[in-house]
């Protein structure tokens, strides 16, 4: 990459993680205030409503924001034509999920589910308003703008999320909490972009777009099913207060992997598009966009399962000590799941949307049958089996990247094992000091503290490439000299 795009890529990275990990520091913090003053049933009433909002969202958004962002002629018809479609079909989908509340909640024998999907589903259509000012950010590289809006966000709704609660709203403070949050978005997205759509709706640019988001919106139809089916089957097949455990354990999870994953791809996939027909290059800053990310998720994630124990009861108190051993056996599956994201990434710079549908056909068939397999055995089993089809999704995404540039499973494997070894230790540390240290703060420090001095350390003494890319960005030099 020239300087002047490394030096964007840098801020832009810089600024995403910041917005991304103050926003997510934020909602941690108000959300372990929440945690305390509601029930794990509370938090199942809403996780029930997650697989409905979820395909809802898919719908909404069609792929349409990815193929702005891929599109390298895009006009502001294109966005006026894209702001008209998403909000065209939230409306449709809150419509939907309105007359269709009262099936929903038959389903689950949860009476309450009748009022509250039908005031929590208006998050579709607020959220709907800023798609493309979103996309226009991003494609900017301008996260630094995105992280106001999301921290101010995040703010205004977790003090609102709180009040409600101690007022003894219940689930009904995690609805307030959530329609905040999408209502001070809107306000703070038209302020700082100062966008406004235009009168017009361009039949070619729907059909243009539709071309390549037609296949995503398959995709992450498929995607979003099968993800959100864990929650379905918990729901119907377990108390809400199991959903509870495990929405909250999945939750802790996810944090670390999925954050990173979407830093890095929201910066990384419009950098990517601008040389998608220079292989030999896009290779090369491919290859160091997934170790860069081995880097940084594999040691947070591993540590993570390692301290677990403590940072459960700490910080949620004994009530929530369900989601211990189902926090660490998910840990093992999400170790995979950024490289997994990183992967299809390069599907969609390559413009082969086509792929990234077969692809998601033939995973989530062998998900499927990896999830009916597991259900009679329990939580424990139907988490073990995540973790599994989530290393085998990252073996068969990368069969297409073999495919296209060469650069498949063994290759990967390879240049992501310094950061797992180094990782595993990280995790064996943080295991012992769980282990025989009593306080549960003591512990979390500790491990803190030491584990990030000899996951460094180590990685200096073996000379992982990765630490120097990321030193050579912060200080424009190398950290082996």
């Amino acid at each position: 990459m020239s300087d002047d795009l490394k030096s964007r890529t840098f801020r832009g990275v810089f600024w995403s993680f910041f917005e991304r990990f103050s926003v997510q520091g934020v909602q941690f913090v108000l959300g372990i205030v929440l945690a305390r003053l509601l029930l794990p049933s509370d938090y199942g009433i809403i996780a029930m409503l997650a697989i409905f909002m979820s395909i809802s969202q898919v719908f909404i958004d069609g792929g349409f924001s990815s193929a702005l962002i891929q599109c390298s002629d895009r006009t502001a018809r294109d966005y006026s034509t894209v702001f008209y479609i998403n909000l065209g079909i939230s409306l449709l989908c809150y419509a939907a999920l309105y007359l269709g509340a009262p099936a929903i909640a038959a389903f689950y024998d949860q009476p309450l589910l009748v009022p509250v999907t039908r005031v929590y589903a208006l998050n579709l259509v607020l959220n709907s308003l800023v798609a493309v000012h979103r996309v226009q950010l991003t494609i900017d590289l301008n996260f630094k703008v995105q992280s106001k809006i999301s921290l101010g966000a995040a703010v205004l709704s977790g003090l609102a999320g709180i009040a409600a609660a101690w007022a003894g709203w219940g689930v009904w403070a995690l609805v307030v909490q959530m329609l905040c949050s999408a209502a001070v978005n809107v306000l703070l997205s038209y302020y700082y972009v100062r966008w406004l759509p235009g009168w017009t709706f361009s039949g070619a640019s729907f059909r243009k777009l539709f071309l390549f988001g037609s296949k995503l919106l398959a995709a992450s139809l498929i995607n979003s099913v099968y993800t959100n089916l864990y929650t379905l089957v918990i729901g119907k097949k377990f108390p809400p207060a199991s959903l509870g455990v495990y929405t909250r354990a999945d939750q802790f999870a996810q944090f670390t992997s999925t954050n990173i994953a979407g830093i890095l791809s929201r910066v990384f996939f419009p950098v990517l598009s601008r040389f998608q027909d220079d292989d030999e290059r896009l290779k090369r800053v491919y290859s160091k966009y997934i170790q860069l990310s081995a880097f940084l998720v594999f040691p947070l994630i591993l540590g993570l399962c390692g301290v677990a124990r403590p940072l459960i009861l700490l910080l949620l108190t004994e009530k929530w000590s369900g989601s211990i051993l189902l926090l660490q056996i998910l840990c093992a599956g999400c170790l995979w799941t950024c490289i997994t994201t990183i992967n299809l990434n390069l599907l969609y710079v390559k413009g082969r949307s086509d792929l990234v549908l077969r692809l998601e056909v033939i995973k989530k068939s062998v998900a499927l049958l990896i999830l009916l397999a597991t259900i009679p055995f329990g939580l424990i089993a139907i988490c073990a089996g995540l973790s599994v089809y989530s290393f085998l999704a990252f073996y068969m995404n990368t069969y297409y990247t073999r495919k296209l540039l060469d650069y498949g499973f063994l290759r990967q494997l390879r240049e992501l094992f310094p950061y797992l070894f180094l990782s595993l230790v990280v995790l064996a540390e943080a295991l012992l000091l769980s282990r025989f240290v009593e306080s549960h703060l003591l512990s979390l420090i500790l491990s803190l503290c030491l584990c990030s001095a000899t996951y460094i350390v180590l990685g200096y003494l073996l000379r992982v490439s990765a630490l120097d890319e990321l030193f050579q960005l912060v200080f424009k030099r190398s950290c082996y000299r």
